[in-house]
């Protein structure tokens, strides 16, 4: 039983925090998007790990304080994710591809101040592509 109340306490406080976080509305191109806004610290270092699924056109915007140079990895993240870096004018600079559980880091080739991470695939679906626009986004300030 000890067990049992310790898994679960275990759960508990890696819980996805999806209802804690605010959302944005955007387009990503034409497509429109809802994004759980990941505007702090805590919230960037969570992002979607312990994830099980996400909600079809659903993903997590990661907002910097102003554009600089970011990576992202995979740990403690089940779910294989697609990101882009995105600059301060809402433009995609470059895609990647992430595997689950992996420590691979993932950079962005230019100052970013936005990163979007969508079910693996959602990119190129979608024909998203480096230039590819993205509108809608909060401003750095705004969004804290």
């Amino acid at each position: 039983m000890a067990a049992a109340a310790a898994l679960a306490l275990g759960f508990a406080m890696h819980a996805p925090q999806a209802s804690e976080l605010p959302r944005a509305s955007l387009l990503v191109d034409t497509r429109p998007v809802t994004a759980e806004v990941a505007a702090d610290n805590a919230s960037r270092s969570h992002g979607l790990m312990f994830r099980q699924a996400l909600a079809p056109d659903h993903g997590m915007l990661f907002v910097f304080p102003e554009a600089g140079p970011v990576c992202f990895w995979m740990k403690n993240t089940p779910l294989p994710l697609s990101i882009a870096f995105i600059d301060a004018e809402g433009r995609v600079i470059n895609l990647a591809d992430m595997q689950p559980q992996s420590l691979e880091p993932h950079c962005a080739h230019a100052p970013a101040q936005y990163a979007l991470e969508m079910e693996q695939g959602w990119f190129r679906q979608h024909n998203v592509a480096p230039g590819s626009q993205v509108q809608g986004l909060p401003s750095a300030a705004g969004a804290r």
